[in-house]
């Protein structure tokens, strides 16, 4: 590939010139309604007849400080985390810290409103530095290996988030303005939260810097680290602890802002820095320069906006088109991968374990159907009129099930990265951004008109994907980079939605949780039918899904033909993930967890693999739908939520399994 203006040494430094260039002229336009020389007088003291000095001195200037210094930690946080989990994917949110933090906030809202008075930064604290506890207890007897770590960090992350998500779905009016800050809010009233985060981050950046020569041995496969004496446990355990300190004191003052974490370091690698020193120093100051460049663009067309735009999520739809233009422009290196191989061992009869999930399937099915809750309480009925609510909500769970299932199957043997799954490709954000945009925009849209808007998205994310990629061969890392910019945009959209406090917000909630209860007979036999078509075309393609993570080299050795292959399982994983996200919306745990249950069960061949992700997504679904209708009755937990804790509680246990 011939060499671009973005891939010479001097591209980051460019990079972060037009920023500071644009961050100036943002700032001085601001600045410009007051004379310049009181303006800048108000960075250090506030003229107490001068409303304008105050507002510079209590408000505009700590944000642009608080702006900068989060930027830049979450920016650091990003880069030490991808070079320890060696994953390019690997971001400030995935060991689960702003989910902590966040549900930690909500519980004590909630339950011990009092803790608040000590601080909220504390009690956010708190909840992250929980979640990373909860990432190291599970990770540590497998020496905290990569692959493991992320793993537990997604699970974790997704855990809390299914938690927090059942919170605010009960109480909603309660919790309304954790959702501004759980977007990323950088509003401020004085110097306060500047002067407890600066030394904070200080603490750290010091601490990265001296651990700056151990962490480039993990450039190194892990036996050429231990042959140099290395204890790579105790370096990766000090390397993401400082990550998690730094991620964790941000998120505890400004909330979740997740994205300049994942594209400062990426941006930074893109553009052609390989060194970790220089990429740990250029992507701090992008990150840093961003997210303020990203404020004050906002303060500028903020007044002429009908409702309050949080910065991290203004920060993420801003940033996301940006990545998205650099990854088909330049080089990505790609590591050893062993996602393959990293849990279970085949099972001895994995046709009879088959046999055996199909039976419970079954039996979890005719349990769902006929047994209940009523207003006369428990009951097992042969009723129709029951009957006929229960069995399109049956077949709408199941068949969900089964086609996540088999796109994460899919997914994760295509790019064999254990983070893939068939949201972070992209395909379920773009379905949720063009019905959001239809619940909103539209007067009263209908279900045709939903669906279409659904399958629009789909297809129109897929085309971006595919016009993206099409001069790399489809390559897996530069793929998944991709699909997480074009996911990172669904999530700024959603949280600008949520925030704005619109009552629409409660039927996006609903159904971005993953309920079935607007589903109705036809609507269901359809997924049922797709999931049971879809499954059947996806067998032809096994002998693929074997070679693949072994190798492009392997692969090509075999007679494959990679683009041709890649973009066959990429059109087939869009249509799988489409019709799921259409019915019950973007279940994220499902299509992550299926496949790795199936894994550590036994299921390892292609085909068998495919078999017990099906079966066991379409059990979890079936179990969390029915759970999901009991537990709270007459109030319902979508069956999305309760199959991320049903399924979460599994996976964690199963990561805490020796080797």
């Amino acid at each position: 590939m011939t060499t671009t203006s973005l891939t010479r040494p001097r591209a980051p430094a460019l990079l972060c010139l037009a920023l500071v260039i644009a961050l100036l002229g943002l700032a001085g336009a601001s600045l410009a309604r007051q004379d310049l020389a009181t303006a800048l007088g108000a960075l250090f003291h506030a003229s107490p007849e001068d409303a304008e000095s105050l507002v510079r001195h209590y408000a505009w200037w700590p944000r642009l400080a608080m702006s900068l210094l989060a930027g830049g930690g979450l920016a650091l946080a990003g880069v030490l985390m991808q070079q320890v989990l060696r994953n390019p994917l690997a971001a400030p949110t995935t060991l689960g810290v702003a989910s902590g933090a966040n549900l930690a906030l909500m519980a004590a809202t909630l339950l011990a409103p009092g803790l608040l008075l000590v601080g909220r930064e504390w009690v956010a604290l708190a909840g992250g530095a929980g979640a990373m506890a909860l990432v190291f207890a599970l990770t540590w007897r497998r020496g905290l290996a990569p692959v493991v770590v992320v793993l537990a960090g997604l699970v974790v992350n997704l855990y809390f988030g299914a938690l927090g998500m059942v919170l605010l779905l009960f109480h909603q009016e309660a919790l309304k303005g954790l959702l501004v800050w759980g977007a990323g809010s950088l509003a401020q009233n004085g110097w306060s939260d500047a002067a407890f985060l600066a030394p904070r981050l200080a603490i750290g950046g010091v601490t990265a810097w001296l651990l700056l020569r151990p962490l480039a041995v993990l450039e190194l496969d892990d036996a050429s680290a231990k042959s140099l004496g290395v204890s790579l446990k105790h370096l990766r355990l000090a390397g993401l602890g400082v990550a998690v300190f730094l991620t964790g004191c941000v998120v505890s003052v400004v909330g979740v802002i997740g994205f300049i974490g994942l594209a400062a370091p990426n941006i930074v690698r893109l553009a052609g820095t390989r060194r970790l020193g220089e990429r740990v120093l250029w992507s701090t100051l992008l990150g840093a320069l961003l997210l303020a460049t990203t404020d004050q663009l906002l303060q500028r067309v903020s007044g002429s906006l009908p409702t309050l735009i949080p910065t991290g999520a203004t920060t993420a739809a801003l940033g996301a088109p940006l990545l998205l233009w650099l990854i088909p422009r330049l080089k990505l290196e790609r590591r050893p991968d062993v996602a393959t191989s990293a849990f279970g061992r085949r099972h001895a009869a994995p046709g009879r374990l088959a046999a055996t999930l199909a039976v419970a399937a079954m039996a979890a099915a005719v349990v769902a159907l006929l047994v209940g809750q009523t207003h006369m309480g428990w009951t097992v009925t042969d009723d129709w009129a029951v009957l006929e609510w229960r069995l399109p909500r049956l077949l709408a769970a199941a068949g969900s099930g089964v086609l996540l299932a088999v796109a994460g199957t899919l997914i994760q043997r295509l790019t064999a990265n254990p983070m893939a799954s068939p949201e972070i490709l992209g395909i379920s954000g773009g379905s949720a951004i063009a019905l959001i945009a239809a619940i909103f925009l539209l007067p009263a849209p209908g279900n045709l008109t939903l669906v279409l808007a659904g399958t629009g998205g789909a297809l129109a994310t897929l085309g971006v994907l595919v016009w993206l990629n099409r001069h790399s061969g489809f390559r897996p890392e530069r793929l998944l980079l991709s699909g997480v910019a074009i996911t990172a945009l669904f999530d700024a959209v959603r949280a600008i939605v949520l925030a704005g406090g619109d009552p629409r917000g409660q039927q996006v909630i609903a159904w971005l949780s993953g309920s079935t209860y607007y589903v109705d007979l036809p609507a269901a036999l359809a997924v049922a039918a797709a999931a049971l078509l879809l499954m059947l075309a996806s067998q032809p393609f096994t002998r693929w899904l074997d070679i693949l993570p072994l190798g492009a080299p392997t692969a090509r050795s075999l007679g494959i033909g990679l683009d041709r292959a890649r973009l066959t399982l990429l059109l087939l994983v869009a249509l799988l993930t489409a019709c799921a996200t259409l019915v019950v919306g973007p279940l994220s745990f499902v299509g992550l967890l299926a496949p790795h249950m199936a894994r550590l069960m036994g299921f390892t061949r292609a085909r068998m693999h495919l078999a017990g992700a099906a079966l066991i997504g379409a059990l979890l679904m079936v179990v969390a739908d029915w759970l999901g209708r009991q537990l709270l009755f007459p109030q319902e937990i979508p069956a999305g939520l309760v199959a991320s804790l049903v399924g979460g509680s599994y996976f964690l246990w199963g990561l805490r399994r020796p080797l």
